[in-house]
């Protein structure tokens, strides 16, 4: 049986090398360039790409593809035109497979892709004003059935709270273990999933009694920022330029989108929130709340938030903005910081 493994084994191997992909002397021999010279480019352009072929081998066909989805075979000529509608926005890239004299050989080239659009900027009306902890070093904030759930920061005092956020009292509160740092937290299925920030980990609690019944570690992503869901599955922040997209049974990171302007990739997204098919996202020690598209990453808009802190009591340890939370049995949008003894409702209004 041991002779047969290593048999076939080595027959593996020989198919293998024998193929030629991006192996032996065929390695490198091609690459990838845009026929105009820039790297950029903006929803609704259009993209040619040529194969640099500096030995002048016979090439067979040139097969592209963008995340693993084909974007055509060439033939008689290696290149190829495509236009950007709908592909995922930021740092990309483009792969090629070049079939030549019954080699094959794998090279990419990067690119960015911007929105085709500025986003739309709004500002806001306060509603109404509640009162919050002036202790609470807000990281997440989540509705679940009129009731509000807070996750709070710091090592040592980092916490998970079910609170009645009409009057500030938390009803619940569980203390996190000192080697954790409380981050952004989204409920699903009965149940809170709580991030942490370097600990490589988040923790999960049951919805009714918060009781801690397991933990998930984070596959791609090195910290933990903020959490927020769909129904369906979770987004987290990184701190990155990334949002990753988590399978909801499993967890696991398996894609993710970056959140992109016309003119930039935004990294620092901190806690987000889940608004009518859109996720918002608070830009940590900035006054900013982006509205991102959750299928491509472009941020349609930016709430300017200048000017809530000043509505809130002074003091050494009062912190930046950091809290959304939407109510979907009402339709109201609170926002508010850390360390800040005030919840506000408000009102986004087209600047």
């Amino acid at each position: 049986m041991k002779i047969a493994k290593l048999l076939l084994l080595f027959i593996l191997n020989f198919i293998f090398f024998s193929c030629g992909s991006n192996s032996g002397k065929n390695k490198n021999e091609f690459s990838l360039s845009f026929v105009s010279s820039k790297a950029e480019f903006k929803l609704g352009d259009e993209v040619k790409i040529r194969v640099q072929n500096p030995k002048d081998k016979r090439i067979d066909s040139t097969s592209f593809y963008y995340e693993d989805n084909l974007l055509g075979t060439s033939v008689q000529s290696p290149e190829l035109n495509f236009t950007l509608k709908t592909e995922k926005l930021g740092n990309q890239k483009i792969d090629a497979i070049v079939f030549s004299e019954g080699s094959q050989d794998s090279i990419q080239i990067a690119l960015k892709i911007f929105n085709n659009k500025a986003p739309e900027i709004y500002t806001y009306t306060i509603i109404n004003e509640y009162p919050h902890d002036i202790d609470a070093y807000t990281q997440g904030l989540e509705f679940f059935q009129d009731t509000l759930y807070e996750s709070t920061g710091q090592y040592g005092t980092s916490s998970l709270r079910k609170t009645n956020f009409e009057t500030g009292e938390v009803l619940k509160k569980v203390e996190l273990a000192d080697q954790y740092f409380g981050e952004g937290l989204s409920i699903l299925n009965n149940n809170i999933y709580q991030l942490t920030w370097k600990a490589g980990e988040g923790l999960i609690y049951s919805l009714n009694g918060l009781e801690k019944s397991g933990t998930f570690k984070y596959n791609n992503s090195k910290e933990g920022w903020g959490l927020t869901n769909n129904g369906e599955q979770f987004y987290k922040s990184d701190g990155t330029e990334k949002i990753w997209i988590l399978n909801a049974t499993t967890l696991a990171e398996e894609s993710y989108i970056q959140a992109t302007t016309d003119r930039s990739i935004s990294t620092q997204l901190n806690e987000l929130e889940w608004v009518n098919g859109k996720i918002y996202a608070n830009t940590y020690q900035k006054d900013g709340v982006a509205i991102i598209n959750p299928k491509n990453g472009a941020i349609e808009g930016i709430i300017n938030f200048q000017g809530l802190r000043d509505k809130v009591s002074k003091h050494p340890g009062l912190d930046v903005l950091n809290g959304i939370a939407y109510n979907p049995n009402t339709n109201k949008l609170y926002v508010t910081g850390k360390n800040w003894d005030k919840l506000f409702e408000i009102e986004i209004v087209k600047k």
